[in-house]
């Protein structure tokens, strides 16, 4: 089988896992990357492989297969909107765009084109999460009440183009739609501003969903320790996930005792059951999710997370945005 080559393009730190991640795999030959500011030489040495300073450059040298965009949002739908203009397989690391537009214009060129547009929201591809959705979907906690989820850690100083909702919190709400089934019907957010320039590096929130789910939401880069956790509550108690240790936690329901007395005798409380640690396979989230991008174009199925999950996680972030500005309820129409 011939391998399809990939490109990079953005040499940051993300766009350096991709890079590595790239080379780590057997069907894919990594042929080089793209970026106007870094320093070529050592990052074409590092990887082994060449670099420009702009597509153009890159297109005349080598005809991609694929490519991942790692560029500032700013710049994702110009760089990807061009890729597929040169028939490329885009991989946009999230969120998708900036804008609603933006975003629908990119799904209806991948479209057009019959091209595969995955978005790199990883927490979707990591083991633990798909091991949580695999037990709700089983109706391990039944009906569900909560999904929570906590993101906090220090400002990254290289972020100053979008807030931490758009940066940060779309990891969270893309996976709480996952989870949830579907778009939410209204949200709420309480933003903060201390360290950004310009936009708001705090926001606590609350997400509704038809269902009757909760969703409730902090998210920080104010914090000197970094947690990365999400919680869920049913019926059946709660499981909580640790992404970064991929480890998966099932708190049991009880069930709450009585002494048999009348109408007691019908209603199912709540205590303290076992404690169950469930055994992940663990893997490293950025290969499962390049390995699901390369099989979306081997076998023409959807990627896990497509540019409509990405434009629905651009939606409810923004959405978010508008409430912590106008200190409102925002309803939301999926």
């Amino acid at each position: 089988m011939n391998k399809l080559k990939a490109v990079v393009i953005g040499a940051g730190v993300m766009g350096q896992n991709h890079l590595r991640a790239y080379l780590e795999m057997s069907n894919v030959e990594l042929v080089g990357f793209v970026d106007p500011a870094a320093d070529l030489a050592t990052v074409s040495h590092r990887f082994g492989v060449p670099g420009w300073r702009d597509l153009d450059a890159m297109l005349d040298a080598v005809q991609p297969d694929i490519a991942t965009v790692a560029v500032p949002t700013a710049l994702h739908s110009e760089t990807a909107l061009y890729l597929m203009e040169h028939r490329v397989h885009v991989l946009i690391e999230k969120p998708i765009a900036q804008h609603d537009d933006e975003a629908i214009a990119l799904i209806d060129a991948a479209d057009r084109a019959n091209l595969v547009l995955a978005i790199g929201h990883i927490e979707r591809h990591n083991p633990a999460i798909a091991a949580l959705k695999e037990r709700i979907d089983a109706g391990v906690l039944g009906r569900l009440f909560e999904i929570r989820a906590d993101r906090v850690g220090p400002f990254p100083a290289r972020i100053n183009d979008v807030g931490v909702i758009l940066d940060l919190a779309t990891h969270d709400l893309d996976v709480m739609c996952y989870l949830a089934g579907g778009a939410p019907t209204r949200v709420f957010a309480e933003t903060q501003q201390h360290l950004h320039s310009s936009r708001e590096d705090m926001v606590t929130a609350l997400v509704r969903f038809p269902t009757g789910v909760t969703g409730t939401l902090h998210v920080n880069w104010l914090s000197p320790a970094k947690t990365r956790r999400v919680r869920v509550t049913g019926e059946g108690g709660m499981i909580e996930v640790d992404y970064i240790t991929q480890d998966l936690t099932f708190f049991e329901n009880g069930d709450s005792e009585t002494d048999g007395y009348g109408s007691l005798q019908l209603l199912r409380g709540v205590s303290e059951g076992r404690v169950i640690r469930e055994k992940i396979l663990k893997r490293e989230p950025l290969r499962l999710e390049l390995e699901d991008f390369v099989n979306a174009i081997l076998t023409g199925k959807p990627p896990r997370v497509t540019g409509r999950d990405g434009l629905l996680a651009v939606r409810v972030a923004r959405a978010l945005v508008e409430s912590g500005e106008r200190n409102t309820v925002v309803a939301f129409q999926p």
